[in-house]
C-alpha cells in the first residue's frame, strides 16, 4: 500500500542474507541501496512493480538495501502465499512503523487480536451512532454545490478532503470538531504529517532537510497533544453521541495504545475517505450510464426518504460502483508482509524475514482476472468470482480493513445525496493523472461542475 512500504517494515527487522532463492528479478543496483534507484526513477514503488512484473512475470524479486524483497503480481499467487501473519492487516502496521509506534508485529499475539477487535468495534459503533452526523455533512456540500453558479468549476479534491475531515474527526473524537477552526488546524497537522510520510521516508530526504523535519514533527507532535486532550476531556463521561476513541477508553487500554490506535484511524480514515469519495465523483462524472443507473437505483429504493442503515444493504448497484473505484483508480496499491517463516510460491521458496509485497495496482489490471480492465465498469462485479477477487485482495469482505468499510459507509451516504439531486459533469479537456502512494489521489486538483435535477 506505500510508495515507502519497504521502509515501514524494515524498521523492525534484522538485516536478510542475499540469496534471492531463484526468484526472476533485478541485481542490486547500488552495494548500499539496492534498487531504490530504480524506485526513485519510477516516481513510486508502484509505478516500479509495474514494469518489473512486465518484465520479469507475476513473481518477482528486488533488493532493499541488502534486503531481499518478493512481489507477488497476480492473483493466484497470492492464493498460494503461506503467510501466519495473513490475518494482520498491512495498512496498520506499516502506518505504525512510519510513526514509530509499536506494531503488532511485536508483542503478544493473543493481545494484539484482542486490541484489533477492538478498533474495529470503534469504527462499528461510531457509524452507527453517527450515522445521522454523515447524513447532516453531506447535506451541507449538497447546499453548499447547489449555492454555485452552474458553470463553476468545483475543486473536487479540495471539496472531499475538508469533507471527510469533518466525518471523521466528529466521528472519531466527537462534538469539539464541530468548531471548523479546530478542523482547520487538525488539516494543517494532517497535511504536514501526510505529505512528508508520501515523499521523505522513501529517498531519505526528510533526514537531511532539518527545516522539513521539524515541520513534520512538530506536527505530528501537535497531533498527538489534540489527542491526549480529547482522550482526558472524554475519560470517565457519558455523551450523547459515542465515537471512536470512546469505544477505546472502554477497553483495557494504556493512554499510549489509545493515543496510536485514534492516530491511525484518524489519518488513514481520512485520506481513504476523501480519495474514494474523490474518485467515485470523479468516474461518475465520466460515466452518464453508469451516474444514470446508479440513480435509478438510489430512486427505487430510496424514494424521497433519506438513507437508512437498514437500505443500505439493498443499495447493491452503488456497492458495484464503489467496488469498481477502489479497482479502476487502485485506491491502496501496495501492501506487505513479513514472511516470518519459511514459505513456498510457485515452486519457489520465499525465506524467513523476507519482505513480501503483494502488487495490488498490478493485481488490479491485470486482464486475466478482470476482463477489459482498463474500462469503468461496475457490472463486472455482477459475477461472484469478480468480487471473489476483490475480497482475497482485502478490500471487500472480511478481509476489508476498517478504514476501508468506514469510507465505504461514508461514501455511500454522500453518493445517496448527491446523486438524487444533482448531475455530475465533467470539464471538458481535463486530463487526470495520478499519484501513487500510500493512497492514490489525483496528482492535481480534479474539477467538475454540476447542475440540479429537474
Amino acid at each position: 500500500m506505500l510508495d515507502f512500504a519497504i521502509f515501514a517494515v524494515t524498521f523492525l527487522l534484522i538485516l536478510a542474507s542475499r540469496q534471492a532463492s531463484g526468484i526472476p528479478g533485478l541485481a542490486p543496483t547500488d552495494e548500499k541501496d539496492g534498487n531504490l534507484p530504480d524506485i526513485i526513477a519510477s516516481s513510486s514503488l508502484h509505478e516500479f512493480l509495474v514494469n518489473l512484473h512486465e518484465k520479469y512475470g507475476p513473481l518477482v524479486s528486488f533488493w532493499f538495501g541488502r534486503r531481499l524483497v518478493v512481489s507477488l503480481g497476480s492473483i493466484d499467487l497470492l492464493k498460494q502465499h503461506i503467510n501466519p501473519n495473513r490475518l494482520l492487516d498491512p495498512f496498520e502496521t506499516m502506518l505504525k512503523s512510519l510513526l514509530r509506534y509499536q506494531s503488532s508485529l511485536n508483542g503478544d499475539t493473543g493481545e494484539s487480536h484482542m486490541r484489533r477487535k477492538l478498533y474495529e468495534n470503534g469504527v462499528t459503533k461510531s457509524l452507527q451512532s453517527n450515522f445521522a452526523l454523515i447524513q447532516k455533512l453531506s447535506e451541507e456540500l449538497l447546499a453548499k454545490w447547489l449555492s454555485l453558479p452552474e458553470a463553476q468549476h468545483v475543486p473536487l479534491c479540495q471539496h472531499m478532503l475538508g469533507f471527510a475531515m469533518k466525518s471523521v474527526t466528529q466521528t472519531a473524537m466527537g462534538s469539539s470538531f464541530e468548531d471548523d477552526r479546530e478542523v482547520i488546524r487538525f488539516r494543517r497537522h494532517h497535511d504536514a504529517i501526510w505529505s512528508e510520510i508520501g515523499k521523505g521516508f522513501l529517498d531519505g530526504s526528510l533526514d537531511k532537510n532539518m527545516t522539513r523535519k521539524k515541520l513534520y514533527e512538530d506536527a505530528l507532535m501537535e497531533m498527538e497533544s489534540t489527542l491526549r486532550k480529547v482522550t482526558k476531556e472524554r475519560r470517565g463521561k457519558s455523551f450523547n453521541r459515542h465515537v471512536f476513541i470512546d469505544t477505546l477508553l472502554q477497553g483495557n487500554l494504556s493512554d499510549q495504545q489509545i493515543l496510536e490506535d485514534t492516530m491511525i484511524f484518524s489519518l488513514a480514515g481520512c485520506i481513504i475517505t476523501a480519495n474514494l469519495c474523490t474518485w467515485v465523483v470523479y468516474f461518475l462524472t465520466t460515466s452518464e450510464d453508469v451516474q444514470q443507473n446508479l440513480y435509478k437505483e438510489m430512486d427505487r429504493v430510496l424514494g424521497k426518504g433519506p438513507i437508512t442503515h437498514e437500505k443500505i444493504e439493498q443499495l447493491r448497484y452503488c456497492r458495484q460502483v464503489l467496488c469498481e473505484t477502489v479497482r479502476t483508480a487502485k485506491l491502496t496499491p501496495i501492501a506487505a508482509q513479513l514472511q516470518e517463516l519459511e514459505g513456498r510460491v510457485d515452486q519457489h521458496t520465499i525465506p524467513k524475514e523476507t519482505l513480501v509485497l503483494y502488487a495490488l495496482g498490478v493485481m488490479l489490471q491485470d486482464s486475466s482476472s478482470w476482463p477489459s480492465s482498463y474500462k469503468f465498469d461496475p457490472e463486472r462485479f455482477n459475477e461472484e468470482s469478480a468480487m471473489k477477487n476483490l475480497s482475497l485482495l482485502g478490500f471487500s469482505g472480511s478481509q476489508e480493513c476498517p478504514e476501508l468499510r468506514f469510507a465505504y459507509m461514508v461514501a455511500t451516504v454522500l453518493l445517496s445525496v448527491l446523486v438524487r439531486k444533482l448531475y455530475l459533469h465533467p470539464v471538458k479537456g481535463q486530463v487526470m493523472e495520478t499519484k501513487y502512494e500510500l493512497v492514490t489521489s489525483p496528482k492535481e486538483e480534479a474539477w467538475i461542475t454540476v447542475s440540479k435535477r429537474s
